[in-house]
């Protein structure tokens, strides 16, 4: 068996590729040139899944001034089909994915900010999509999550109103039903985006909101019922104009990433464990930064940023070195007007690459990581039996 093991990790070799042995340093990331699909008009948030079933990564775009979403199936290679385009509710602004009605397949939520309202488009299973229902929020809503608030096993909706100050949560009831949206003060005056997480480690998610006007971001803790406490406000940069959640600094425990739009950066809040935060550490982004996620994008088991600049047509890449730090930014081309980004393996290589919502353009964007490929995919350090059996399963399937 190891033998069989050493001659595949020697043709990794003959292909140029990495075994990534235990204790490796990762390498910089890399991505392609853009590779650009056409979707409707102002695209401002692109969500990453597997609509159709088919094992492979689909594009949803939220298009702003079509009021459409666009559904982009993916050949598996990184490339995508035309479009087909969905009526939602007056501009649609955000975009989010998950199985909403139980039946395994994942439902397009989005939220509509002219019609104060979150529109539910259901999964008919082959990639194409059904009757939509309109569910009202509060005023102007900017942002949708998906999220199971009140611990029933099924995903609930939760919506950042950016007219009334508030977030609205809508409890899924099952069968793509939901309850009338309730609401709780955002903690901040224009709440512009909502991220779902365990935030001070009690296993009900909380909430965390981006508050462009008060230049804060407010943590609302869950009460495990669908109901949540009073926000307590963190400082973030200017204009906060989108909140990531994910474990920043390796001690397991779910920091915050917040895009400062006037101010050029984004912030890091490290989780002290019960719940509030530290001081933020920022790091500077392009112009005008939208949209961050957070993603393994060099392979070394800590979660990068991946930041969309409105004004300087690129995406930010900040590696993270550990401990919370990140190195300074390196720009990627991305295109006309970025808005929204998402991160994905959209070609199958085992390497996140990454979505960009250019809302100039007309177009997502995709950045196709070109990071040395490592033969560890369970990322234990090994090269194992396992990372053997489970590339050559994934290349026999994909390559006829």
């Amino acid at each position: 068996m190891m033998e069989t093991i050493d001659r595949f990790i020697g043709f990794l070799r003959v292909m140029g590729l990495s075994a990534c042995a235990a204790g490796a340093v990762a390498r910089p990331t890399e991505f392609s040139l853009p590779m650009n699909f056409a979707t409707g008009v102002g695209p401002f948030s692109v969500a990453i899944g597997d609509v159709d079933g088919d094992g492979r990564r689909d594009l949803v775009v939220a298009n702003y001034s079509s009021s459409t979403v666009s559904v982009l199936r993916g050949n598996g290679d990184g490339t995508f089909g035309a479009r087909a385009d969905y009526a939602t509710g007056s501009y649609p602004i955000s975009v989010a994915l998950g199985d909403l009605s139980g039946d395994g397949r994942p439902e397009i939520a989005v939220a509509n900010l002219n019609s104060s309202s979150v529109s539910v488009l259901r999964n008919n299973g082959d990639g194409t999509f059904g009757v939509r229902a309109d569910l009202p929020t509060g005023a102007d809503p900017y942002s949708v999550a998906i999220g199971d608030v009140d611990g029933d096993f099924r995903p609930d909706l939760v919506a950042a109103n950016y007219l009334s100050a508030s977030v609205s949560v809508l409890r899924n009831l099952g069968g793509g039903v939901f309850a009338a949206g309730v609401q709780f003060g955002a903690g901040g005056v224009n709440p512009i985006s909502v991220a779902i997480g365990d935030l001070d480690g009690d296993f009900r998610p909380d909430l965390a909101v981006a508050n462009y006007s008060t230049h804060a971001v407010s943590v609302l803790r869950g009460n495990g019922d669908g109901t949540f406490s009073a926000g307590v406000a963190y400082a973030a940069g200017i204009n906060p104009s989108c909140v990531a959640m994910g474990d920043l600094d390796g001690d397991g425990r779910a920091d915050l990433a917040v895009a400062s739009f006037s101010t050029g950066s984004v912030g890091v809040l490290r989780n002290l464990g019960d719940g509030s935060f530290a001081g933020r550490a920022d790091f500077e982004t392009g112009a005008l930064p939208s949209a961050v996620v957070a993603g393994d994008l060099d392979g070394d088991g800590l979660l990068d940023l991946a930041v969309a600049n409105f004004v300087s047509g690129n995406v930010s890449v900040l590696r993270n070195l550990g401990g919370g730090s990140f190195a300074p930014r390196v720009d990627w081309a991305a295109g006309s007007g970025p808005r929204g980004v998402a991160v994905g393996d959209l070609n199958g290589d085992f390497r996140p690459d990454l979505a960009v919502a250019n809302s100039v353009a007309d177009s997502v964007a995709v950045l196709v990581n070109r990071r040395p490929f490592c033969a560890d995919v369970t990322g234990d350090g090994v090269v194992s039996f396992l990372d053997v059996t489970t590339i050559l399963s994934h290349w026999g399937a994909t390559c006829p």
